[in-house]
């Protein structure tokens, strides 16, 4: 077995931190992060304040510990999302029958005309701003990918002999579905959603810069980029470490997900 290279070992290791930030931000940050002191404003990375304080004072390093769940929240849900809705229209298009087929993949190809981000922000404007709807939103722009795959990797395995000897046992259809070809899809299915998880970081912390997700004062990648961007020439921290985040999750995912690929297909 392959050992880890330094890359995969750091990815992992940044990745087990977001993941210890999501779910309990006081082992590494004990502070409040929505805790102002007008006094401290705009204060340099120093010792008392690691990575800079914002306008209000807030100490930097706690937001952004802080600011792990909902943006890591955000993305895996909308990453969940993706894959459930591709998984849906892939199986529709690759098992069901002619119509379906014919119907989920002319679908499939109008949210393609969209770009993704795109689609995003059109659902937002339908449905209105918010993390719920920026969470759809993001899963919606990301579905048509898993759709595809789904599709294309279903009729390979129908095509399969164990699944034709399935028929031939009289097997029913949910049958050769859970026992045969879900399985066979889900190995590629979980890689790519590993490596969709940082793109749908990035996502939805752009809606939220844009102040279609979570809104200020939460502690929240992309609203605090949005919030330090008036005073990017001043005082460079505001928005660095925020961007610096967003950067380091989605490419420790983005990695972490291309290793597990490499990985899969050496088998």
């Amino acid at each position: 077995m392959r050992r880890p290279s330094v890359v995969e070992a750091i990815s992992g290791a940044v990745v087990v931190l977001l993941v210890v930030a999501a779910f309990a931000p006081t082992l590494l940050a004990p502070g409040n992060p929505l805790a102002i002191d007008p006094l401290a404003s705009f204060q340099p990375p120093s010792w008392a304040h690691p990575l800079g304080t914002d306008e209000s004072g807030r100490d930097l390093y706690t937001r952004i510990v802080h600011g792990a769940a909902p943006s890591l929240l955000i993305g895996v849900l909308a990453t969940l999302l993706g894959v459930g809705l591709g998984v849906v229209l892939g199986v529709a298009g690759g098992l069901g029958p002619r119509w379906l087929d014919v119907t989920s993949t002319r679908l499939v190809e109008v949210l393609f005309a969209f770009p993704g981000l795109l689609l995003a922000l059109l659902f937002i404007a339908i449905a209105g701003p918010g993390p719920v709807t920026s969470t759809v939103a993001v899963g919606l722009a990301t579905a048509p990918g898993y759709a595809r795959l789904v599709r294309s990797q279903a009729l390979s395995v129908r095509r399969s002999g164990y699944v034709e000897a399935a028929v031939v046992l009289g097997r029913g259809w949910w049958s050769r579905l859970g026992r045969h070809i879900l399985p066979n899809v889900g190995t590629t299915l979980f890689v790519l959603a590993t490596l969709g998880v940082g793109q749908s970081i990035v996502w939805a912390s752009s809606l939220s810069y844009l102040g279609l997700g979570v809104s200020p004062p939460a502690a929240e990648w992309g609203a605090m980029l949005n919030s330090g961007r008036t005073y990017i020439a001043s005082f460079w921290w505001m928005t660095f470490f925020p961007g610096l985040a967003i950067v380091l999750s989605a490419a420790s995912t983005t990695l972490l997900g291309r290793s597990l690929q490499s990985r899969a297909r050496a088998r």
